[in-house]
């Protein structure tokens, strides 16, 4: 046997050809990660300078860098807002790369399985049935939470409850990724269904505060929640990032993974807990944004493949850059009005939805 090796090892074939094509292929991806990232900062700018008030990209460059007449719509109005849609971009579009793998289901994302609105119910018991929130007008902002961590937790306890549900059907009952999806849809409308129950029962102030809550709207969030937000997305990238090679494995099969010696159960129960916990923080601050962690992947696997040592850290840099992108249209489309980035999230993604649906009933 070693005497049948010892051509193979020596061919020349093997040591320029194989290994060469391989370096070209990881040159390749990380020269589309470089390309993200320049869209990300073409993108970040461009959100700076759209909104109501146009503002030329020279002044903004300057007021970057020297306090002038804009610098209080820059630092306290455009920059907050744009960072926050770089962070929520990145962690729907994370969340959604490694709920697809988990799950093995293309058409899964915190959006079509129901997690967004379980979210976003767990925020309106927050706000109706724990009084965190009050109700106010300023300028385009008709709600003020001033117990934002009362709403965080709420949020977060709402889409755990939507994961359970998940877990228990896709590891317990064995259920089809298609019923899956099925399940999701019926969750959204039953954590829907819910908030409208606590919304009959509530007061004006506080249904025009859960209304608007439900709204994606990026500008809600400042300095603060931007803080908590990242804080918790690095630490979940990381730790998907870190999983890359097993989430590799998990492509195989489950059988091949424990082979390889990946407990896929806790691989799962982690990667479900930690996507619930971003998923519900840019719901408690931003609402519910539809659709970027389905999207972001899937352009993503299109472009560099089914490799997760990309897929995951180049699904957050398109979530990042397709809701600044989104963000900005919304800014625009109507201006002087800004719409909630959320009602053009949706426009976007429902055709990427159908044409996956399709896409896989044909396979």
């Amino acid at each position: 046997m070693a005497k049948l090796n010892l051509p193979m090892r020596g061919s020349p074939y093997i040591k320029s050809g194989l290994m060469q094509q391989y370096l070209q292929l990881l040159y390749a991806k990380a020269g589309i990660g470089f390309l993200f990232l320049l869209c990300l900062g073409a993108a970040f700018l461009f959100s700076l300078t759209a909104g109501s008030l146009h503002i030329p990209f020279d002044k903004i460059i300057t007021t970057l860098f020297w306090q002038n007449d804009l610098s209080y719509v820059i630092y306290n109005i455009r920059l907050p807002r744009s960072v926050a849609a770089v962070i929520a971009g990145a962690s729907l579009g994370v969340s959604g790369c490694v709920i697809q793998n988990i799950l093995k289901n293309p058409l899964a994302s915190p959006f079509t399985l129901g997690i967004s609105h379980g979210a976003a119910f767990g925020a309106s018991v927050a706000i109706i049935g724990l009084g965190a929130g009050i109700t106010h007008s300023c300028g385009n902002e008709s709600v003020s939470v001033f117990n934002v961590y009362m709403v965080v937790f709420a949020a977060f306890t709402g889409a755990i409850a939507a994961v359970s549900i998940i877990l228990l059907l896709a590891l317990v009952k064995k259920v089809s990724p298609e019923a899956i999806v099925l399940a999701g849809v019926a969750m959204s409308s039953l954590f829907g269904a819910s908030t409208m129950a606590l919304q009959y029962f509530a007061t004006d102030f506080q249904v025009s505060a859960t209304i608007f809550w439900t709204f994606g709207d990026i500008g809600k969030a400042g300095w603060v929640e931007n803080l908590i937000m990242g804080i918790c997305f690095l630490a979940c990238l990381v730790y998907f990032y870190v999983q890359r090679w097993n989430y590799n494995a998990l492509l195989w099969g489950d059988d091949v993974a424990k082979g390889l010696g990946v407990n896929s159960a806790s691989l799962r129960l982690m990667g479900m807990l930690l996507c619930a916990l971003i998923v519900s923080l840019c719901t408690a601050f931003l609402g519910i944004i539809g659709f970027v962690g389905l999207i972001a992947p899937h352009i993503v696997r299109m472009i560099i493949g089914n490799d997760y040592r990309f897929l995951i850290p180049y699904s957050a840099l398109f979530g990042a850059v397709f809701l600044l992108v989104s963000d900005s249209i919304a800014k625009m489309i109507l201006s002087p009005v800004i719409l909630p980035v959320g009602i053009i999230t949706s426009f976007l993604g429902a055709p990427m939805f159908f044409y996956l649906l399709v896409k896989r009933s044909t396979l």
